[in-house]
């Protein structure tokens, strides 16, 4: 790895906007005070990510994230030796760069990654806060600045998708939710700048779309899909067309359900 690596350009260089729904801010802080790792859970689209990212900007610090998949290997966590003209060079993965240089890492949905490929943050989430490169033959002391944080939807996991406990009982946990409906329409007004009574009605279309989970649906309305709508909304586009294109065709392909949402746009949008 080449000393002229820069880990500063993970830096957040502008706030991302948060709405606070508790005290997930102080819990946050103390957490990283203490280098402690974080698993945050919560429903896809409910701002566990961008919570993340606020709180690296607002400690200063760099933040790496890795959008876990199944296909998501050891290797491409901690890194690898490339061929090139001058033979083999080592290749630090993202986990490796954060352990190594001082940055958060965020594993986001780390439940999508095979069981054998989580098993390499075990060192680094306990006294040892170690990363052996057995490949290499090296054994990373984490800088003083690393975190580890990962997410994951519970709404998920199965017997097939969910974490071991000996990968949970590492974690300091924290739970995330959709806002309550006076803040989220606060959030997509202000994140898609629309009033924040077209902001109120589309999140009354979120409520009915939540209330269907388990009876249909996997999954409600996020508060990003709600931003979406409300973002076509601003670009002119009728209110009940940016509703079916971003609330309700990408969440459901049954057509009761569709049938079901399109009948609560129209009465919420006459």
């Amino acid at each position: 790895m080449s000393t002229q690596f820069d880990i500063k350009q993970y830096l957040i260089g502008k706030e991302p906007f948060y709405q606070a729904q508790g005290d997930e801010i102080g819990l946050y802080q103390a957490a990283y005070a203490a280098r402690l790792p974080v698993m945050l859970k919560g429903p896809t689209g409910c701002g566990k990510s961008r919570f993340v990212e606020h709180m690296a900007w607002k400690l200063g610090k760099p933040l790496i994230t890795v959008a876990c998949n199944e296909d998501m290997t050891a290797s491409d966590l901690v890194g690898r030796y490339l061929l090139d003209a001058n033979g083999t060079r080592w290749l630090d993965g993202p986990l490796t760069l954060a352990a190594r240089y001082g940055a958060i890492c965020y594993l986001d949905e780390i439940v999508e990654a095979r069981q054998d490929t989580t098993v390499v943050i075990h060192p680094l989430t306990d006294h040892r806060r170690a990363l052996p490169l057995d490949k290499k033959g090296e054994l990373i002391q984490a800088h003083p600045d690393f975190q580890l944080v990962i997410s994951y939807n519970p709404g998920y996991q199965n017997l097939m998708k969910d974490l071991k406990q000996s990968t949970k009982q590492r974690f300091a946990a924290m739970e995330f939710d959709y806002a309550a409906a006076e803040v989220e329409a606060g959030i997509v007004s202000k994140e898609a700048g629309i009033d924040t009574g077209t902001a109120a009605r589309l999140v009354r279309i979120g409520e009915t779309a939540r209330n269907l989970k388990g009876h249909g649906l996997d999954e409600g309305i996020s508060t990003r899909l709600l931003v979406y709508a409300a973002t076509l909304i601003n670009k002119g586009i009728a209110p009940r067309a940016a509703c079916r294109m971003a609330l309700v065709r990408p969440i459901t392909d049954d057509a009761d359900i569709r049938d079901t949402l399109d009948h609560a746009i129209d009465a919420i949008f006459e």
